[in-house]
């Protein structure tokens, strides 16, 4: 093969057109991540985008919206159980899943709906 991947350079969740800066107070405000800027021929589609670790998350505006509710990404996390502190004191859900042998994690939704997991590496 005369290629070969890399990894992920992002993962883009849809949101509702208008929802950017509830997109800020939860992904940036309340889990951390740093907003950076959208390529300025980008900006009229509206959505936000973050870093996170070494990989961006994209919200992306849908006009016809639906939450994804199976699909989803995981971020690993280091301090697993203060983000799930953090996130159950702003009043967020964090619901259990099948246990995985090595990792300690949960999931919530998102404000639009999405499905969002952490997962902490125990080995």
């Amino acid at each position: 093969m005369s290629y070969r991947y890399a990894g992920i350079d992002h993962v883009q969740l849809a949101a509702p057109r208008g929802s950017e800066e509830e997109a800020r107070s939860f992904f940036g405000s309340l889990l951390g991540m740093e907003e950076i800027p959208k390529p300025e021929n980008l900006r009229k589609r509206g959505g936000v985008w973050f870093r996170c670790g070494v990989h961006e998350l994209h919200i992306g505006v849908q006009d016809d919206f639906v939450p994804a509710s199976k699909a989803h990404p995981a971020f690993e996390v280091h301090g697993i159980g203060e983000l799930r502190s953090r996130l159950e004191e702003a009043g967020i859900s964090a619901n259990e899943d099948e246990p995985i042998a090595g990792k300690t994690r949960f999931h919530i939704r998102a404000p639009f709906g999405n499905r969002i997991e952490f997962v902490e590496n125990n080995v």
